[in-house]
This record gives C-alpha cells, sequence and structure tokens, in this order.
C-alpha cells in the first residue's frame, strides 16, 4: 500500500478545497450563533457540552488554521510589500464595508431613536471608529437591539484582531528571516501548547476565557504555518486522524486536552481541505466565506429584535437565506473588486480566491 501523499505534494494537485472549507467553516458559526443570539448563552450548544467548546469556537479554530497555513504560504512565495498589500486589501474593504452598512444602514433602520438624533449622536461614530480600529465587538449602536441578550451589531469581528497580529507576526518574521527557519515556528508553536496546559493545570475551568483565547488562536494558526513550513515532509493521512481522536477520548479529563484538540484541528483542517474536499465542488470562483461570518451576526440580531418569542432554531434558516446573499453582494461589490486591484497591483491576472479572509 502506498503511503500518503506530503502536504507538499497534495498542494500541487488542482484543486483544493481551501475556499469550501471556508465557507462551510462560516456557515458553522452562524449555526453556533442561532443558540447564543436567542439565549445569551453559547454553553446551551449541544457540541459545547459534548466538546467543551461549542461549534462556532471549533469553526474559528479551523479558520486559524487555514490562515495560518495559506498566509504564511504567501508570505513564503511573495516579497513582502506584494503581501503586506494583499493582506490589507483581502481584510478592509470588506470589514469598512461591513461597519457603515451596519452602523449607518441597518442601524438607522432598527435603532428607536429617530433618524436624525441617531446620526448625530456621538456613540454611532464612537462604534465605527472603535470598529475599525480596534476590532471592539462588544460596542453597541445607539437604541438599537436594546431587548437582545447581546447588544453588539458586529459580533464576530474581535477575532480579526488576532488575525491582525498573526498576519503582522508572519510579517516580522519574513523581514528577519526567520520565516524560513521553520523551526522557530515550531518551537512558537508547542510553547504556546505548554503554555496552556501549564495554565488549564493550575485554574482548571476557572481560567479566563480572555487567557485561553489569548494562547489559542495564536497556537492555530502557527500550528497551519507549521504544516505549510514541513510540508515536504509532513504527510496528510487518515489513520493519522483516527490516532487524533484516540488521544483526545483518552486525555479529555486532562489538563493537555485543550491543547491536543486545537493542534488536532489544525491538522484537520488542512486535511480536509488537501484531501476529502479536493474537489472542483469545493473549489468555486466567488468565496462568500468572510461576507457570512460578518453578516451573520448582524442578521441574526435583526431577526431576533423583531421576532423575539421565537427560538434561535427557528430563525436559522431564515438568517441563512438573508445572509448568503448579502454575504454574496459584499463578494461581487466589496472584496472581488479589492482582490482584482490587488492583482492588478501585483501584475497578476488570476484573483486567486485561495487567498485567506480573516474570521
Amino acid at each position: 500500500m502506498s503511503a500518503a501523499p506530503t502536504i507538499a505534494e497534495s498542494l500541487a494537485r488542482k484543486p483544493n478545497g481551501f475556499t469550501g472549507l471556508r465557507l462551510i467553516l462560516a456557515l458553522a458559526v452562524v449555526v453556533s450563533h442561532a443558540y447564543s443570539v436567542a439565549t445569551g448563552i453559547g454553553a446551551d450548544e449541544p457540541l459545547a457540552k459534548a466538546t467543551g467548546y461549542t461549534l462556532g469556537e471549533h469553526a474559528v479554530n479551523g479558520f486559524f488554521a487555514v490562515s495560518g497555513f495559506l498566509v504564511t504560504m504567501s508570505c513564503d512565495r511573495r516579497g513582502l510589500r506584494d503581501y503586506a498589500l494583499a493582506r490589507t486589501l483581502r481584510i478592509l474593504p470588506g470589514l469598512i464595508a461591513a461597519t457603515l452598512v451596519v452602523s449607518l444602514v441597518l442601524g438607522t433602520a432598527m435603532t428607536r431613536l429617530p433618524a436624525g438624533e441617531y446620526l448625530r449622536d456621538p456613540g454611532l461614530w464612537s462604534f465605527v471608529r472603535n470598529t475599525l480600529v480596534s476590532f471592539k465587538s462588544n460596542a453597541a449602536l445607539p437604541g438599537v437591539f436594546e431587548g437582545n441578550p447581546y447588544r453588539s451589531p458586529l459580533g464576530t469581528v474581535w477575532t480579526l484582531k488576532y488575525e491582525v497580529l498573526c498576519y503582522c507576526g508572519v510579517f516580522f518574521a519574513g523581514l528577519s528571516g526567520l520565516l524560513r527557519r521553520r523551526w522557530v515556528a515550531t518551537l512558537l508553536c508547542f510553547g504556546l501548547a505548554l503554555a496552556l496546559s501549564v495554565e488549564v493545570a493550575l485554574h482548571g475551568d476557572a481560567l479566563a476565557k480572555g487567557v485561553e483565547t489569548a494562547f489559542r488562536l495564536p497556537m492555530i494558526f502557527a500550528a497551519g504555518a507549521c504544516l505549510y513550513l514541513w510540508r515536504d515532509t509532513l504527510r496528510l493521512a487518515a489513520p493519522a486522524m483516527l490516532c487524533l481522536s484516540v488521544a483526545l477520548f483518552v486525555l479529555a479529563r486532562t489538563p493537555v486536552y485543550p491543547a491536543l484538540l486545537f493542534l488536532g484541528s489544525a491538522y484537520a483542517a488542512i486535511w480536509l481541505a488537501l484531501g476529502p474536499l479536493a474537489f472542483r465542488l469545493f473549489d468555486p470562483p466567488a468565496d462568500f466565506s468572510y461576507g457570512i461570518y460578518l453578516y451573520g451576526w448582524p442578521v441574526q440580531q435583526t431577526l431576533h429584535a423583531l421576532w423575539p418569542a421565537q427560538t434561535g432554531l427557528a430563525l436559522l434558516l431564515p438568517s441563512l437565506l438573508v445572509t448568503v446573499p448579502v454575504a454574496a453582494l459584499s463578494w461581487y461589490a466589496v472584496e472581488r473588486p479589492a482582490l482584482a486591484l490587488k492583482a492588478r497591483a501585483l501584475g497578476r491576472r488570476s484573483l486567486g480566491t485561495i487567498e485567506p479572509a480573516g474570521p
């Protein structure tokens, strides 16, 4: 029986499933938020009780693994100036558009304040500034969603802060030459895993979510980067996935469980994209994942505000039916033109939708 292909061999084959996987992950975030938008308690979700983490958290983990892999590849294959331009044009246009649409259009329609008073309220412009400058996701708009468990209209943008910090880390690794020293990324990844395991051992369930996240997301991004940097050596194989699953089951109640789960998730994400999902069906020319990730939450918040008596699951299908067309509009009106601008600036003819957008 022939050995499983290396990551490099799988990556060289066309097509791949990165775009399709990102779409699946974005939709998973919307499904997960069907619980928390309605109740304000994410732990009510069944997967949270089974694994300790919600479906949305697992999806974000997948996003960061894919991003670490593809962003590191992007920096490795192009110069630093081109890399910085590519990352900026992939993240900012969609975020700026979503912030303005939600604050000026949706906010004006949903606020209890008169339109003129709402547009003059300092809180509106503070929301725009904080969202775009610091990726603040718990800020509220004046008179908007006051009866919802959460008032934030853009509740998912907080992950972009970690995404941008990871982008900067890759940039400085490339600038200093450390990107080609793959042991550095490996030490960083396992150092974060060890630090997280120590924190879990010391604090257990009392470990603050913010502290865990500060270890979790950079570690998973670094794991994705390691999988790319070791692509000529590491192999993608279903038996490895089985071994990881068994290890997670055996170690489920130990301090190493979270770190092992996150590292396993990173491997699983790349395995899925370059293995089971490596078909034309999962490599579409349009990438709606970023738009779904950005607009899913405000759509769900709006539907809950309009029909508060309905459960989140009852509003899930309507929220998807609204979110996907909005995400398509974001792609064709904002994100795709930005990618075209990037392609022209870099002297390329292809838009290259393999480029990751932030979760």
